[in-house]
């Protein structure tokens, strides 16, 4: 299920208010992921739709103070609930951008990881935006896909089953990835999270 741009900022921008509030128990899966991604002190990392930026304060923690944590999300409603949070702007953990992840307003190889919570169902073009998100990433450079709830979790709470056209379903999103120029090198789906790991190759 692939998204256009202005129905993903629709969908978001009006259960923006009370988004943090739908799910109040998912840190500790945010930042048992954002661990995963073996970020060190002073590295860069993307939060590419980072919404309320639930994963920002991990990111930061995981960088530290000479580090980089941007948070870059289409909506600017998810924005401003973050920056309220204070998980972004002046005196949050993060620079927050109004962005789109399939056009970053960042340098090639800036930065050492992106992290996408719940991110590859809404990509209006998921190669062409995975490629972009390469495009940001150094060689070598890790990619972590993420949801606190696995595939069967998250079609049961919505009413439906998962079918094996998911994008996120290993078989498919394997060789997606590749085409897009990185590498899949774990991937868990379980009923407590899911979480597919990238490398980015050279």
């Amino acid at each position: 299920m692939s998204d256009d741009p202005t129905h993903v900022r629709e969908f978001f921008g009006s259960r923006a208010a009370g988004w943090d509030t739908r799910f109040p128990d998912d840190g500790p899966a945010y930042a048992a992921a954002v661990n995963e991604l073996g970020l060190r002190p002073g590295d860069a990392v993307l939060d590419a739709g980072c919404g309320t930026g639930r994963a920002l304060p991990p990111l930061r923690a995981a960088v530290g103070p000479t580090g980089l944590v941007l948070g870059a999300d289409l909506t600017p409603e998810m924005l401003e609930q973050a920056a309220l949070a204070g998980r972004g702007g002046a005196a949050g953990t993060a620079t927050l951008l109004l962005a789109d992840v399939g056009r970053l307003p960042v340098r090639d190889g800036a930065l050492d990881a992106v992290f996408g919570a719940g991110l590859v169902s809404h990509l209006a073009d998921p190669v062409s935006d995975l490629r972009e998100l390469a495009r940001v990433v150094r060689p070598g450079g890790r990619l972590a896909l993420f949801h606190p709830i696995g595939r069967a979790a998250l079609a049961a709470r919505h009413g439906r089953r998962i079918t094996p056209d998911d994008l996120r379903a290993e078989p498919r999103l394997g060789p997606v990835l590749a085409e897009a120029g990185w590498r899949l090198v774990s991937y868990v789906d379980e009923d407590a999270r899911y979480l597919a790991m990238a490398e980015r190759e050279d």
